[in-house]
């Protein structure tokens, strides 16, 4: 599978237009400051991007960030602009070809910023224990529509889990599927090659990132996919594809489901470009200035992250109200004792 990849995205494509679907493509309403610093990119290195969108969480000043699968370096180098000359991003891709022009760049790069603050290495992302990564070192680590490609998913976040510091986070873009794929479209090299057919299931996905760790995934936003090649849409018949913005953060102790301990935070709003409001995950855009009641696991997640001094935080942990619907969870029971059950027998 490493060689299939090798050569589709070293040799087969080369460039963004050799795409034959457009599960891999560029998110064109991406924020002004976002498309400046992009603006400030090599030509080669654009053309050789083949991702989704541009992974690009908030508040990098400083940061150290891994990027998994960084191919040309694209958005090495963006997002080296928002960490700054004390941070610094180390981006990890197996492809020589692709390497090669990330590399070539390096100096073009660093004269445009002032400083030099990135490096490449050849290395396999299911493997990132042979690549003399200290452990609990990096703030942040991105990927961006690549991880599907990998025949051994569970070892990529296993090996992300612990190069992350605590509180640190994973924030990644992929292709995700409806429904398990069958094994006949995993062992086509094109659909494959195209991050359709090593997409993950949405559900293992979850399952996974709990098992290595990640106890709470939270999802920023998706959208689904349109194939637009009759070919390939025959091939893969029923099965819904969707690009997907995930953000899993390495806390201790998280729940599998969200809790209510009557707490709120206040968002300050001083994290740099967003002024009036807070993007933690699809179910919580934060307005600045409001007291926001949130479950016991986002009070965490902003708490013990990067993120704690934008917010003011109210509560603590001396009283459980149940389950906190806010984040998408609910009571599983009917309150009304007057609505019927469809299913008959039970327990009791």
């Amino acid at each position: 599978m490493h060689e299939q990849v090798q050569e589709y995205y070293g040799k087969v494509l080369e460039g963004s237009d050799d795409l034959q679907t457009n599960a891999c493509c560029t998110d064109a309403d991406m924020p002004g400051y976002l498309k400046k610093a992009l603006a400030n990119i090599h030509d080669e290195v654009l053309m050789r991007y083949y991702g989704c969108g541009l992974v690009s969480p908030q508040q990098l000043q400083g940061c150290r960030i891994l990027d998994l699968g960084s191919g040309s370096g694209r958005d090495c180098y963006v997002l080296s602009q928002f960490v700054g000359e004390e941070g610094s991003v180390v981006g990890v891709d197996m492809t020589d070809e692709q390497l090669e022009v990330a590399n070539r760049h390096l100096g073009f790069h660093a004269e445009k910023f002032g400083y030099g603050n990135v490096e490449f290495r050849k290395g396999y992302i299911e493997k990132l224990d042979e690549l003399e990564l200290e452990e609990n070192s990096f703030d942040i680590i991105i990927s961006n529509c690549v991880i599907n490609l990998s025949p051994d998913k569970e070892a990529v976040l296993r090996e992300a889990y612990s190069l992350l510091k605590p509180g640190g986070e994973m924030y990644f873009s992929d292709v995700y599927s409806d429904r398990r794929i069958p094994q006949t479209l995993v062992d086509d090299p094109v659909l494959y090659g195209e991050c359709l057919s090593g997409a993950l299931y949405w559900n293992d996905f979850h399952n996974l990132a709990r098992k290595v760790g990640f106890s709470d995934p939270r999802l920023v936003e998706d959208r689904p996919i349109t194939i637009d090649n009759p070919c390939i849409e025959t091939k893969v018949g029923h099965i819904g594809f969707y690009s997907a913005t995930y953000r899993l953060f390495k806390i201790e102790g998280l729940e599998l489901f969200c809790e209510d301990y009557g707490q709120a935070v206040i968002y300050k709003g001083s994290v740099e470009h967003n002024p009036q409001d807070f993007l933690l995950d699809k179910h919580h855009l934060i307005p600045t200035g409001k007291v926001f009641p949130v479950c016991g696991n986002t009070y965490r997640m902003l708490n013990e992250s990067r993120f704690s001094e934008h917010f003011e935080f109210i509560g603590n942990w001396d009283k459980h109200f149940g389950i906190f619907d806010g984040c998408g969870t609910s009571l599983p029971f009917d309150k009304d004792p007057a609505k019927k059950s469809d299913s008959s027998g039970g327990c009791c």
